[in-house]
């Protein structure tokens, strides 16, 4: 579920902030529309932006000086529409990773820096789970050489951890 998807469902049943406050279900959905409508107004003016450079593409491959007016109108219209998108984008809070932009640079497809990223997760918790298991069977071979040599202190050891397990899983008054 994305984050739109969780303040859509959070006011549509009267959810509550992390502090325990109540969350206003108005404001709620009226920041999630909020954030669509600006989102819409970037994509919009993308659009636009996209189809200026268009027009210009075409003045400028067929130039000539009749031509110049309406060559300098569309630059003009180019920067104006440029502005609003910077305007635009500042209401709107979604970040690219710079990767992402490059490898689009790049003529590559950006979900290969999802799968990367993914697979990449994927090799640390591998690696993590790995040193993980290690630990725990030194523990066990530890405790295996302790209670050989010194089985009255394994045992001890072993009713104060458990006194202490028990104490953590108490409920707190």
């Amino acid at each position: 579920m994305d984050s739109a998807q969780n303040a859509s469902s959070a006011a549509g049943t009267g959810g509550s902030g992390g502090n325990g406050s109540v969350i206003n279900d108005t404001s709620v959905s009226t920041t999630v529309d909020d954030s669509k409508q600006n989102l819409n107004q970037v994509i919009n003016s993308i659009q636009k932006t996209l189809g200026i450079l268009h027009q210009l593409n075409l003045t400028v491959s067929n130039f000539n000086a009749a031509y110049q007016l309406p060559l300098l109108q569309r630059l003009n219209s180019l920067v104006l529409e440029l502005d609003n998108m910077v305007k635009l984008s500042e209401k709107c809070p979604i970040q690219v990773p710079m990767e992402v932009l490059n490898l689009i640079d790049d003529g590559k497809n950006p979900d290969e820096f999802t799968r990367d990223v993914l697979n990449s997760c994927i090799a640390k918790n591998q690696s993590t789970k790995g040193k993980t298991d290690a630990f725990k069977g030194l523990r066990k071979h530890l405790l295996e050489e302790l209670e050989q040599t010194f089985p009255d202190e394994v045992e001890s050891y072993r009713e104060i951890r458990a006194a202490s397990a028990a104490m953590v899983l108490l409920p707190a008054s």
